[in-house]
């Protein structure tokens, strides 16, 4: 098939890949412009197109896609299809209508739960056991389109959003490449509208730590809000970011939410809500380095008795 892919992120690679493994011809490639990062605000060029130019590619990283000039590139790549992974942008109607069979978009779970930005974060975050990938036809409305193929996978107690997202990309590919061989014969599948669910992009204010929650979804978000906006608190009006920890739960305790009830050796423990408490088993302070709790007493002036959270100021 004459192809145009448009993906942005890691996770989109594997599905152009495959595309090009399957003997598809991908006339163009559409990524966002390159954006400065680190140290020195370099511009870095995005994953996808990291790959694309390395495949010889043609590569168009327009500032925006709703202007006429736009539009008409896009008409003149004259695809069957265009492949949307991850782009970062919604695509206008005009664009939706030049490929001849439409836009086809990989998303990251089992449609229509999870419609939205950060469907892989907010799936660990309410608890799931399982989620997956959908191709679907990509209509106006966000993520609403009929259902080519989907592919479910269960979620690890202890995956992380970054380890799943690794996993889902390459299941997507693989789901990718089913759906375009048999593209001629799989009937569509509505979605039930009342069976959507929404998973918002993540503001930085979804990470901080309400410890009066109980321990065990205080871990789900360590875990789903990485690598941003990461699960944190404040100690002492400093920022700190929880990276790892286990819940448990307290047969007793008279102690309030966020206070320190042990804070020696490797563990530190502290009290959260209805009878829980959060081990915590790495974590990061402001402009510090990630490290074990062990190694994190060592050096930081934290005992029994204190309380996190308290200063949200800084949060």
């Amino acid at each position: 098939m004459r192809l145009v892919f448009m993906g942005t992120p890691e996770s989109a690679v594997p599905s152009l890949g495959c595309l090009l493994s399957d003997g598809h011809e991908v006339v163009a490639v559409w990524t966002q412009p390159d954006r400065p990062a680190g140290r020195g605000n370099k511009l870095h060029q995005s994953p996808v197109k990291e790959f694309a130019v390395s495949h010889n590619l043609t590569v168009h990283q327009p500032l925006k896609i709703k202007t006429p000039a736009a539009k008409e590139l896009f008409e003149s790549h004259q695809a069957d299809a265009a492949i949307v992974v991850a782009y970062g942008r919604i695509l206008p109607p005009d664009f939706l209508s030049a490929p001849r069979q439409g836009c086809i978009n990989v998303h990251f779970s089992l449609l229509p739960k999870y419609r939205g930005a950060a469907p892989v974060n907010w799936a660990i975050v309410a608890g799931e056991k399982e989620t997956g990938v959908s191709t679907m036809r990509i209509v106006e409305e966000l993520d609403a389109g009929p259902v080519l193929l989907q592919r479910a996978t269960e979620i690890g107690e202890s995956e992380t959003a970054p380890e799943l997202m690794k996993r889902l990309a390459e299941i997507g590919a693989e789901l990718l490449s089913e759906t375009l061989k048999g593209i001629a014969n799989i009937e569509l599948k509505p979605q039930r509208i009342e069976d959507a669910t929404f998973a918002p992009i993540l503001k930085r204010e979804d990470g901080r730590i309400d410890w009066a929650m109980d321990a065990a979804a205080i871990e789900r978000r360590v875990r789903g809000f990485q690598p941003w906006p990461s699960a944190h608190t404040t100690l002492k009006s400093r920022r700190l970011i929880i990276r790892r920890a286990t819940p448990e739960t307290l047969e007793q305790t008279t102690s309030s939410a966020g206070f320190v009830i042990e804070a020696h050796g490797d563990n530190l423990i502290i009290c959260c809500g209805s009878g829980t408490a959060l081990r915590v088993l790495e974590l990061q302070s402001e402009d510090s380095r990630r490290m074990s709790a062990r190694d994190f007493l060592n050096g930081a002036h934290l005992k029994v008795g204190d309380v996190l959270g308290q200063d949200l100021s800084h949060a």
